[in-house]
């Protein structure tokens, strides 16, 4: 009769012999075509200032290192506590500014777990699905953006000044008084196609500058 503790003992001293290496490459590659699917998304709708093609290749590489880490140890337990212990002391110390960058990590790890365990067709489907509604989410929000209006003029100037972004929907963000000259800094949001307002400001007598800058996340571009 078998019993918990023989079962207990064989998942800690049985030996990895479900692997096999046909197993293991068609994991691997399942793994590379998914982190692929990552990858191409990733340059297509980046949105920040400057695109990371590092960071693109560390998403596959992503995908394929936990692919060969999860199907090493999935057959036996005495390894996945070795490789547990293992990454316990490794810190990784480069800072992620975006916070997206952090959800396409996340999405490469689950698609190297799902293959790793031999789960091809549902890593793959949740790699599209993901893929379909992080692009939908992006095109949703495409023709409205958020961006800093700073406007520099004489104190002479400030009544058509305000009379031209009266209607505007803005939100103060900083005023800087200087001798003769008020300098005004608001945050909207606008369609991109409507900014000819900036150049009806900056023909005002009186305006210095009107500068029209786009924000995105913790960057201005």
């Amino acid at each position: 009769m078998t019993t918990f503790a023989d079962i207990f003992k064989k998942s800690f001293l049985g030996k990895a012999e479900i692997l096999t290496l046909e197993g293991f490459v068609v994991s691997m590659l399942a793994a590379f075509i998914c982190g692929m699917i990552v990858f191409l998304v990733y340059r297509k709708y980046y949105s920040g200032v400057i695109y990371n093609n590092n960071f693109n290749i560390l998403l596959v590489m992503t995908c394929v290192v936990t692919c060969f880490m999860v199907s090493v140890i999935s057959s036996n337990v005495v390894l996945s506590l070795g490789m547990v212990g293992a990454l316990s002391i490794v810190r990784y110390r480069t800072a992620i500014k975006d916070p997206l960058d952090v959800g396409f990590l996340f999405w490469t790890v689950a698609v190297g777990v799902t293959c790793g365990a031999g789960l091809y067709m549902i890593s793959f489907t949740g790699t599209v699905f993901i893929a379909f509604v992080f692009i939908w989410l992006v095109k949703c929000r495409i023709g409205r953006h958020q961006y800093l209006l700073v406007i520099k003029y004489l104190d002479g100037a400030a009544e058509k000044v305000e009379k031209e972004i009266k209607f505007r929907k803005k939100k103060l963000k900083n005023k800087t008084v200087v001798k003769d000259y008020t300098e005004l800094t608001y945050e909207m949001d606008i369609d991109e196609e409507d900014t000819s307002f900036v150049h009806v400001l900056s023909g005002i007598e009186g305006v210095k500058s009107a500068v029209l800058i786009e924000f995105s996340g913790d960057y201005i571009v």
